[in-house]
């Protein structure tokens, strides 16, 4: 009978076969899988591309107990809380001042949400798997003087600012470390998956 290590050892290999899982960093291999796992296209890590520092910003962030903020509840529920320890899961999308906000700074209700991050936003790890608005708008924050996050996890999908958003991250707009998914194809699902992968490797 098969066991679970064994089994990861061979659904492993089978990626790498068929997509070439290889030339990105090691560290990011659960995460990879998992991402695949949720769309069901092994083609996708043709488009993943990271920072090879991601895994350790994360790794400290969550020891910090920094908070992981999302851009919908959709990644909110996602995420994992076996993984997180004592960081809280925050969305600010559901807010009462969100629609308020939105008409403000003439953007989004998503756009909106960052702004009401403010100073949890220091150390943070920011998982966007909706809305290519939250990155462009994090990015106008970042290029204001708002704090830094540790770490992104951009992966907004759709047809509209989608592979825009995420290109400026992968370019290094942010300045941060990052994992994203060049193109159109991503969502909320994907981004929690590969946060859980990521952070369920460093439970200690």
């Amino acid at each position: 009978m098969i066991n679970a290590a064994e089994l990861a050892a061979q659904r492993r290999e089978m990626f790498v076969h068929a997509a070439q899982l290889a030339h990105l960093p090691k560290s990011l291999d659960a995460a990879i899988v998992a991402m695949i796992e949720v769309c069901g296209m092994v083609d996708l890590v043709v488009d993943i591309r990271a920072h090879a520092g991601l895994v350790a910003a994360i790794d400290s962030a969550l020891l910090a107990g920094r908070p992981v903020l999302c851009d919908c509840e959709m990644v909110r529920e996602g995420i994992d809380p076996a993984v997180v320890g004592e960081s809280p899961v925050i969305s600010k999308l559901n807010d009462p001042a969100v629609p308020d906000l939105a008409l403000t700074i003439g953007n989004t209700r998503s756009a909106a949400a960052v702004d009401l991050w403010g100073e949890a936003l220091g150390g943070a790890i920011v998982v966007v798997g909706n809305a290519p608005t939250a990155l462009f708008r994090l990015y106008e924050l970042l290029e204001a003087g708002a704090p830094r996050p540790a770490a992104i996890i951009g992966i907004p999908v759709g047809f509209v600012g989608a592979a825009e958003s995420k290109a400026l991250l992968a370019e290094g707009i942010a300045d941060v470390p990052y994992l994203t998914v060049l193109g159109r194809r991503g969502g909320s699902a994907m981004a929690s998956a590969a946060f859980n992968a990521i952070a369920g490797g460093l439970i200690r």
